[in-house]
């Protein structure tokens, strides 16, 4: 045993695996691509399995198949090939299986009896139908019988049988008289599921000639009808006036009248019976009983309830009708039959039986050429199903034999398919109530790509809304799909896009820039195909100027503007609606372009109007009220509320009623339009006016309802168009008489607060309910399915009562009744209360937890039995906590995490986990008390993740051909670190991009020196962690290596192995052009605007400026060349201002705005200078200047010894500095022929001193004009060269000197070219 267990379980591991690795092809619905591939025979259409046919029109039998090559068809008819040619009165319909047996020619139903089945056929398989059963319909006459006449005695019960012929189908019953009027049934007469007709007990107008029983046979159109049935039924009195003759005095007066019985069943008999269902079918429970008074039928299930939803009551409650039955709604059901002498009932149990039902029918495979698949056939019903497998209509055991497929039960495991694997299988599963047939083909194919998408589709959509570009695809095997932006651009990647199955590229948020040409590209082995879709993003419609609310007066004119702001390309239209609704079709109304206006307005113009702008892309709506006031009467009217009435008057009063009058006030030239009456209640509420009833203007007089026991005062209200009068004078009082209570509690509840107890409450009546002094309440209550008496308790008028002792949480009956001192109001509702809760008793078994990925898990569990929760269960609770992180190896504080899953769930998904972490878990039970006991805590882990990005990144120590990288570890490495992936790449001035380095750098070490760079070069550098898993999110930084003269290879050397890589760039737009960093400086009426920006050469900027929170246009200010700073001018002191700025030809590129405020305006413009920032920075440049020539001087004086300049020295009295040069301000000085040797740098051609010792200033190539200090360049905050952006002009070469000339970072740069 032992050794089957062990074989069994790898088997379901082999299966198991075999289902993970399987990726079958789906072939898309495209009618072209159907058309093209070989496909087995699928079925599409057939007769049912139980066909029952009209025996007098011809039979058609249905059998559709599809396939290709298009499929033959043939027939068995029970059991043995059905020839069709031979039989004269059967054809088959063109390019089909369909079957029509021709009887209306001549032919017979009955000779067609039998059992068919259809199979289709072609070169890759065969597909066979379900059985189907051909049976003709049967209706046939009602047998002769003679009925004796039925004379009952009054309250006797009777059953009058139907027996209707057995028919095909079963015919439907129903009773009814000669005039074909069907027979009044009630509580006390009911037709049975059989048929027949049952009387609990029969009254004298029961006494009727033509009780009919009719049959209707739908299949064939029918009705049969039995012979009427006479009933007489007979009293006491005139039994003894029929009979008196024959019989003796005692004997008359001996007969009993009429007496009461208490219940017996007619049907079903006995105390108990069985009832078998198939599952989803509909339960029928039928219990009629005799009795007198009729008795009233109730149901309950032992052991359980009723299943909500499912169960319905028909013919006055004595069939109980449960639809969809499943195994959970087998067991006892009683029916308890009821009068006030007493009680019968009757316990039918039910089994649930089922004909087999899929779990996991199989579907069809489309695999390529040494694929793996696998068909799965699994069923359940009760008895369990039998699984056998056909292969093309063949049982598999006799089927030729394929090396490519393996049978294991309810599984078919293909391994290395062939072509010539292609068939069509069929699974049976069948048990002694029915059977189920699929038919699964193996299709294996090899098909390069195909792309089904039509070439250059256009999509449109509006920015910031998702774009969907389609890229449906077929090929076998299954190609991989790839986007491109553009024809030949880089690969789509990133969190920016979504990659569907189907092959849609999705973008969530389209952006103006992502318009253009989208490529999507197919490839398996067979080949590779590509196709390009356009995608135009469009700027959403906005309506800029919104209706607004407007107030009229009658017959003026009113203009609605609705303007609007939509995309160049987009044809909007406009639609005005008035309450939602389409304008009235009034010539007043008129719509123009941007503006609706109606002309001579009245009050019907009152309402919403709605201004809608549609285009083919989006819709936008706008809404303004308009409110029709009257106009300005003339003087010598005066509109005003009426005046109050007077002279009420009760009369007629009654009990319930009451006639009350009065004589309406002055209208004040407004019509009264109705009363309003009011009523006081003295008694109870004394002081409060409560709202009785409305009449028409024109009525005076009411008749009004009353209730018991308040003492009533009236007062009337007038009301006009312009409002409600004031109250007339009360009239005289009335006190109606006390009644029993009319209506009971509301809102009866039982829940218990303590598990011994029952808490019953309701909402009490009012004062004005009660009908009566002495209010108080029949509180009644009995523990449900069990036959126990009510127990009853009369309180005082409260809301609330508590039962104590009773079991835990178990069902009650309860009704609360009013009573006063006159008597009871009428039979109260019952409703369901539980006793009160107790905590679960035990926790949650079996307790598994499955790790689906680094971050997520799945828990399950089995859950408790039902008596165990001892409340209303409300769900489960999951406690999980982190102990560990498995890199780490260090503990912290616990932090529980709870999950509640509501219902009767088995299951539950644990998200937000962290990777490579050790958790644990337990579960509980929750009822309306509380928590039960923990499962044992379960320990798991989480697999390993990816890791953040690096907690930072640092270049530092820029040299002339060195960075030093430093970073930190990731703060979340969701793993083992297993190394660091660095990549960098030189970029120059105009954003040309050099070719990618990558080093894998080791991870236990934190910083990097990189040498051999090129100097003056500005690099960016990406840089991200990696575990076993994969690569982390990255982080990138930018960095520049100090300028020289010289020229070196880039040598990259983080081991004893070196890289050398010369710079080739190739162009590439910049990712990100932008205007950043935009700065004001405000004064009283200017303001200086500057700016950084990235992007392309040779922009023009504009400033856009205007008043912050104004809805006025932006004004514009162009600005000259390509400089990055503005003079704002002629702008008002002490106003906030908003400003933008711009480059043309980027598509409308901005930055963000800024906001800033001008200086508020000063008495006097005399300032003290010495306190002003700009004289301060001036002061500081002028200190600085000094120095820096005194360090100069100092440095030169020293070095003097070593230059041949005597006859300078006796020349000039101080040598050592040279004048300043007029034409740029630099200076000219010395240089040093040692320091050049000591430096390693060769003088070039032309840069010697000449032969007379002397240096001269236009000779000197070591000037800061040529670092970029002058006019010709400059260094921004980060080093890198920006002097192509100076809108300088270039300082011209000294003449006879442009051999010397050092070469600039312009040119160094541009050597790279």
């Amino acid at each position: 045993m032992m050794k089957k267990k062990i074989i069994s379980a790898s088997k379901a591991s082999l299966v198991l695996l075999l289902c993970q690795m399987v990726s079958a092809l789906d072939v898309p619905l495209d009618s072209k691509l159907l058309e093209e591939l070989s496909q087995p025979p699928t079925i599409t259409q057939q007769s049912p399995k139980d066909y029952i046919v009209d025996p007098r029109e011809n039979i058609v039998i249905q059998c559709e198949a599809k396939g290709k090559p298009p499929p033959s068809f043939s027939w068995t008819r029970n059991g043995t090939h059905f020839d069709i040619d031979k039989d004269a009165q059967v054809t088959m319909k063109p390019n089909s299986g369909t079957l029509v047996i021709n009887i209306m020619n001549g032919g017979k139903a009955e000779a067609y009896e039998g059992v068919y089945q259809c199979t289709a056929r072609n070169e890759r398989g065969a597909a066979i139908s379900n059985n189907i059963v051909i049976r003709p319909s049967r209706s046939p006459l009602w047998t002769k019988e003679k009925l004796e006449p039925n004379q009952v005695r009054e309250g006797d019960s009777l059953v009058l049988h139907c027996r209707p012929p057995v028919g095909l189908p079963p015919p439907i019953i129903f009773w009814m008289d000669n005039a074909f009027q069907r027979l009044p049934q009630s509580e006390r007469v009911s037709q049975g599921l059989n048929g027949d007709l049952y009387f609990s007990n029969v009254q004298p107008e029961d006494t009727r000639e033509d009780y009919i029983c009719y049959a209707r046979f739908n299949h064939t159109q029918t009705i049969q009808q039995k012979q009427p049935i006479s009933v007489k039924v007979f009293s006491m009195d005139s039994l003894n006036d029929t009979i008196a003759a024959n019989l003796s005095d005692t004997d008359i007066y001996g007969a009993k009248p009429v007496t009461e019985r208490q219940p017996v069943l007619l049907t079903p008999t006995g105390s108990t019976s069985t009832k078998v269902e198939l599952r989803g079918n509909v339960l029928l429970l039928e219990c009629i009983a005799a009795g007198l008074p009729t008795p009233v039928i109730r149901w309950i299930k032992e052991g359980g309830e009723l299943p909500a939803n499912r169960t319905f009551f028909e013919n006055f409650k004595k069939t109980l009708k449960i639809v969809d039955v499943s195994e959970a709604d087998s067991g006892n059901y009683k029916c308890i039959a009821r009068n006030t002498l007493g009680s019968a009932h009757h316990v039918i149990s039910v089994t649930v039986k089922a004909a087999p039902y899929w779990i996991t029918a199989p579907r069809n495979l489309v695999l390529s050429p040494g694929e793996d698949g696998t068909l799965i056939c699994r069923a359940n019903g009760n008895p369990k199903p039998d699984i056998s497998w056909l292969a093309n209509g063949v049982p598999i055991a006799i089927a030729p034999e394929d090396p490519s497929r393996k049978v294991d039960g309810d599984t078919i495991i293909f391994s290395q398919v062939q072509e010539r694997s292609s068939a069509v299988y069929q699974c049976n599963a069948s048990n002694e109530y029915g059977y189920l047939l699929a038919n699964a083909f193996v299709n294996v194919l090899a098909e390069p790509p195909r792309i089904l998408t039509a070439a250059n589709k256009l999509y449109q959509v509006i920015a910031d809304s998702p774009a969907l570009l389609d890229c449906a695809y077929f090929g076998s095997p299954k190609p991989e799909i790839e986007w491109f932006k553009g024809v030949k651009g880089s690969i789509l990647r990133g969190n920016e896009y979504i990659f569907h199955d189907n092959g849609t590229l999705e973008i969530p948020v389209a952006q103006k820039d992502g318009s253009g040409t989208y490529t999507c590209v197919a490839r398996n082995e067979l080949g590779k195909i590509q196709n390009e879709v356009q995608l135009e993003v469009k700027d959403p419609t906005m309506i800029i100027k919104q209706p607004e609310y407007k107030v009229i007066q009658r017959y003026g004119q009113v203009s609605f503007e609705c303007i609007i702001k939509h995309d160049s390309t987009l044809l909007p239209t406009v639609i005005w609606l008035k309450d939602n609704g389409e304008l009235p079709d009034d010539e007043r109304f008129l719509v123009g372009k941007d503006n609706l206006t109606i002309m001579n307005v009245t009050d019907k113009d009152d309402g919403t109007y709605t201004c809608i702008v549609n285009t083919t892309l989006d819709s936008v709506s706008a809404s303004a009220v308009l409110t029709v006031v009257a106009a300005p009467p003339t003087p010598a009217i005066i509109y005003a509320r009426p005046n109050p009435p007077f002279d009420l008057e009760l009369t007629g009063q009654l009990e319930r009623s009451v006639e009350l009058s009065w004589v309406p006030g002055d209208e004040n030239n407004s019509p009264i339009t109705n009363f309003v009456i009011e009523y006081e209640d003295g008694l109870h509420e004394p002081g409060v006016w409560h709202h009785q009833t409305e009449v028409p203007g024109t009525q005076t007089t009411v008749q009004l309802k009353l209730s018991p026991y308040v003492n009533y005062s009236f007062r009337v209200i007038a009301v006009n168009e312009i409002g409600r009068s004031q109250p007339s004078e009360p009239s005289e009082q009335y006190l109606t008489k006390s009644a029993n209570p009319d209506e009971n509690p509301s809102n009866v509840q039982g829940i218990g607060s303590e598990p011994d107890n029952l808490v019953i409450t309701w909402e009490s009546l009012t004062g004005f309910q009660s009908n009566g002094p002495g209010l108080q309440y029949k509180v009644s209550w009995r523990q449900k399915d069990v036959d126990d008496e009510w127990t009853s308790v009369i309180v005082a008028n409260v809301s609330k009562y508590i039962v104590s002792g009773t079991p835990t949480f178990v069902p009650y009956e309860i009704k609360v009744q009013a009573l006063n001192d006159l008597g009871y109001a009428p039979e109260p509702a019952e409703v369901i209360g539980h006793s009160g809760e107790d905590l679960p008793m035990v926790a949650p078994g079996n307790v598994q937890v499955h790790v689906i990925n680094s971050t997520l898990a799945k828990v399950h569990w089995d859950t408790v039995p039902l008596k165990t929760v001892r409340g209303h269960l409300q769900g489960y609770k999951v406690y999980y906590w982190k102990v560990q992180s498995l890199s780490r190896r260090s503990r912290r504080h616990v932090e529980k995490k709870i999950l509640t899953f509501r219902g009767n769930k088995t299951f539950g998904m644990l998200p937000g986990l962290e990777p490579y972490s050790s958790y644990k878990l337990n579960v509980r039970v929750v009822n309306g008390k509380g928590e039960g006991p923990a499962s044992p805590d379960k320990v798991f882990k989480t697999p390993e993740g990816v890791p953040s990005s690096p907690s930072f990144l640092k270049i530092t120590n820029p040299t002339l051909d060195s960075l030093t990288l430093e970073w930190g570890s990731p703060t979340h490495p969701n793993g083992v670190l297993t190394s660091y992936i660095l990549k960098f790449q030189p970029i120059n001035n105009t954003h040309e991009l050099g070719p990618l380095v990558e080093i894998r750098i080791p991870a236990n070490e934190s910083s990097l020196i990189l040498k051999n760079l090129n100097y003056s070069t500005r690099y960016k550098f990406y840089f991200n962690a990696q575990t076993s898993v994969g690569s982390g999110s990255q982080i990138t930084e930018e960095a520049v290596t100090i300028m020289d003269e010289g020229y070196s290879e880039i040598l990259f050397a983080t081991s004893p192995v070196m890289h050398t890589v010369r710079p080739t760039f190739y162009k590439v737009q910049p990712l990100y052009p932008r205007i950043r960093n935009v700065t004001t400086a405000a004064a009283e009426t200017y303001a200086n605007i500057s700016w950084e920006y990235e992007g392309p050469d040779h922009v023009n900027f504009y400033i856009e400026y205007g008043v912050a929170g104004s809805k006025e246009d932006w004004k514009k200010e162009i600005v000259n060349g390509s400089r990055s700073f503005f003079v704002l001018k002629g702008l008002t002191p002490g106003t906030a201002y908003k400003v933008r700025v711009g480059a043309e030809g980027l598509s409308g590129f901005r930055s963000s705005e800024d906001v800033f405020e001008t200086g508020p305006a000063m008495a006097s413009r005399q300032v003290d200078i010495a306190t002003q920032g700009w004289f301060i920075g001036l002061m500081c440049a002028v200190a600085l200047l000094i120095l820096i020539l005194l360090i100069v001087c100092f440095i030169r004086r020293n070095k003097g010894g070593k230059y041949p300049v005597k006859e300078k020295e006796d020349a000039h009295a101080d040598p050592e500095i040279q004048p300043m040069k007029e034409d740029d301000g630099t200076f000219g000085e010395y240089r040093s022929l040692e320091s050049d040797a000591e430096d390693h740098k060769p003088l070039k051609k032309g840069s010697r001193t000449p032969s007379d010792r002397t240096v001269k200033k236009e000779d000197s190539d070591d000037s800061l004009v040529d670092y970029g200090e002058g006019v010709n360049g400059q260094f921004n905050e980060d080093g890198s060269f920006i002097g192509q952006y100076s809108g300088k002009k270039e300082k011209e070469p000294a003449e006879g000197n442009e051999s010397s000339e050092a070469p600039s970072p312009v040119n160094a740069m541009n050597s790279f070219v």
